[in-house]
């Protein structure tokens, strides 16, 4: 980063980068190095990866390596990382291992942090409409206007891109949320109970790289985290319409 640069992130406060990781050993070290040029902590937890990702992350110096025995879940992998980062760091910057994201785009989410206020950040991957992103997968651009529909209806903020995993989250409010869902459904939880808790969620455009030589290896499987999204939502709508105070 450039000084001034460096100058606009610390008015904010600390920053650590939290990548969470499940059999990505095509591109996690990619991710890893490009966040690592930030100077920022940066924490990796492998969620129980069966494949080499393990010893790619073994090679890679400069990182906070935290491991789960076994598979729990993006959700349990990115509250692992909360709890490591609250320790270093005002806010946690959640960036995906499969390298959709440019960590570059970090910058932007900072600088979209007003003053005086402690929000949610959610990068908005541009390009994903069916005219603009044709080699999108028909399943993301799906599950981003259902997510963003029942977000909105389970009384969350109203979104463009709800299920983007390129975030800032503040540290410790996001900590104190009751999140129940620990796998994908997490991302999309803890932005309703977030706005039911007053915590300003706000937008800020970045960029989406969908490899067209099936190098991304993505874990979404439509049928069993459609089930699952369905199931958090209607519990998310329950709470709203009968649990009000």
């Amino acid at each position: 980063m450039t000084e001034d640069e460096q100058r606009v992130t610390k008015s904010h406060g600390r920053f650590a980068f939290i990548i969470p990781v499940y059999n990505h050993a095509a591109t996690v070290v990619q991710v890893v190095s490009e966040t690592l040029a930030f100077g920022y902590p940066v924490f990796v937890v492998d969620d129980g990866s069966t494949d080499e990702t393990s010893q790619r992350l073994a090679e890679i110096k400069g990182i906070n390596l935290l491991r789960h025995s076994k598979n729990e879940g993006k959700g349990a992998a990115i509250l692992t990382g909360f709890m490591a980062a609250s320790h270093v760091a005002d806010y946690a910057i959640t960036i995906d291992a499969d390298g959709q994201h440019s960590p570059e785009d970090a910058l932007k989410l900072i600088n979209a942090i007003p003053a005086k206020k402690r929000p949610i950040i959610v990068g908005a991957r541009e390009g994903m409409t069916a005219s603009l992103g044709a080699h999108i997968p028909w399943t993301s651009r799906f599950g981003r206007k259902f997510s963003n529909f029942w977000v909105w209806m389970s009384g969350g903020p109203k979104l463009s891109d709800s299920q983007s995993g390129m975030r800032i989250y503040p540290l410790p409010e996001a900590m104190s949320l009751n999140i129940r869902a620990r796998r994908f459904q997490f991302e999309v939880e803890i932005l309703v109970q977030a706005k039911r808790k007053g915590i300003p969620i706000l937008e800020t455009p970045i960029n989406v790289f969908y490899n067209l030589d099936g190098s991304r290896i993505s874990h979404f499987r439509p049928f069993v985290d459609f089930l699952r999204n369905s199931k958090t939502f209607t519990r998310l709508i329950f709470t709203r319409i009968f649990c009000r105070h």
